[in-house]
């Protein structure tokens, strides 16, 4: 049984030689996918679908780079997270960069949390925060970044990134401890 990187190869291949019906091909295999996760970011459709529109525009312009190292679709989506996050610093997200000295080093590791909530309602609860939260989390628990690269991503400092990330872990505790109790848990 082939896998989907082998089945998909060859489209990729002809990708590589500016094969119009192969982008086509490509397209419709990823597109829904990369588009929720440009929406994850952007949080708004219409913004999404161009994000994710430019995105590809980007990966078969690059294509020429994509040397197998990691599934077509991984590479795919950092090119999509990417185009994301540049989407929002259009708009002027300023992401302050706090006082170095006035937070202190939690361990960003403890993600127990007592609650019933379902990975939806998580996600849900992370989606409401404000942007410099949300995104923090969602690039370190969802996408799976560590604070160098989302420092980078994000142009903040590493130590702004683990503060908005253990803000938003605890903001994400509090709303989720409500939850549970507005529901009698």
């Amino acid at each position: 049984m082939r896998t989907i990187k082998q089945l998909h190869q060859p489209i990729i291949d002809q990708c590589k030689n500016n094969s119009a019906k192969a982008q086509m091909q490509l397209y419709n295999l990823y597109s829904k996918a990369m588009f929720l996760v440009a929406l994850r970011y952007v949080k708004d459709k219409f913004i999404a679908e161009d994000v994710m529109q430019d995105a590809f525009i980007k990966g078969f312009k690059n294509i020429h780079k994509y040397n197998n190292e990691v599934a077509f679709g991984a590479w795919l989506k950092r090119i999509v997270i990417n185009q994301s996050i540049d989407e929002i610093k259009k708009k002027k997200l300023e992401l302050i960069a706090l006082n170095e000295e006035v937070f202190k080093i939690e361990n960003e590791n403890d993600w127990q949390i007592e609650s019933t909530s379902s990975i939806d309602e998580i996600v849900f609860i992370i989606n409401q925060l404000k942007e410099k939260y949300r995104l923090v989390l969602s690039l370190y628990l969802l996408e799976g970044y560590d604070h160098q690269e989302i420092a980078t991503i994000l142009n903040i400092t590493e130590n702004t990134s683990r503060t908005h990330l253990l803000r938003g872990k605890k903001i994400l505790k509090e709303q989720l401890k409500n939850k549970s109790y507005a529901n009698g848990y």
